[in-house]
Parts: structure tokens; sequence; C-alpha cells
């Protein structure tokens, strides 16, 4: 049973395990148009949107490499593109495919950072969703 309270959590920050700090903070920054906010060496890399509140990515330090499939990812949504203008754009920035089992007939498209995270691009953009909501 749901239940509904007035108080409720936000997520504040998405946490991405990297060997290569800067690397993979780059790599998302370039991807999703946000700015380098906060900076611990050797430790911790925060991405965000400039000048707007709310969910920020934090690139964090482990010592050990990818081993297995992540059990969270990020799905993003093609920005003024479509999905494979976007695809195209973010392999450029240094992505990979990924198979992850997702099989042929899937409308997204699965890669993988620069250290393996793997992410899928929707296959809707952000004005396809928009335009579906503003007509509904």
């Amino acid at each position: 049973m749901w239940y509904h309270s007035q108080m409720t959590s936000r997520i504040a920050a998405i946490a991405i395990d990297a060997h290569d700090l800067r690397k993979v903070a780059d790599f998302w920054a370039a991807v999703l148009g946000w700015t380098v906010t906060e900076e611990v060496p050797d430790e911790i890399i925060t991405i965000a949107p400039a000048g707007e509140p709310g969910v920020s990515i934090d690139v964090v330090k482990v010592p050990e490499g990818k081993t297995v499939k992540n059990r969270l990812h990020l799905d993003i949504r093609a920005d003024g593109s479509t999905q494979a203008q976007e695809v195209e754009r973010v392999l450029a920035l240094g992505a990979r495919p990924a198979d992850v089992g997702q099989g042929p007939d899937v409308s997204w498209v699965t890669l993988a950072d620069p250290e393996g995270n793997e992410f899928c691009i929707l296959s809707r953009s952000v004005q396809d969703v928009a335009g579906d909501l503003n007509a509904g």
C-alpha cells in the first residue's frame, strides 16, 4: 500500500564510480552540457547544470575498475536532436556500444561511458515528450 506523507525525499546526487575522475567527469559534463561545480582532488568531482538547482552527478574515485553490469544506470533523452544524432555525438565524446542483453528489438540504444558505466539513449527526444504532454 502506498503511503503519502508531507515529508518526502528528493534525489540530490547520483554517484558514478570512476578510476580516472577527470576523464569520466569531463565525459558526463560534455554529454549533459553541465559544468564542474566542486572538486576535491583525487576524491570527487561534482558536475551540475550551471546556475540551476537540482540533481548533480558526483564522480567518485574508486581504486578498482568496473567488473560487472551496473545495477543502476542513467536513461537520457536527446535534446534538440534525434536519437541517432545524439548517439553519434556521444560516441564521438568517448562512449562505446554496450551489450547488456537488451536484444535487437528495443527502442533505446545502450552505451557505456569511458570506464564502462552503462547508460541508455531513449528513442523519444525531450521535445517529443514535451509535445505529448502539451497535447494531452
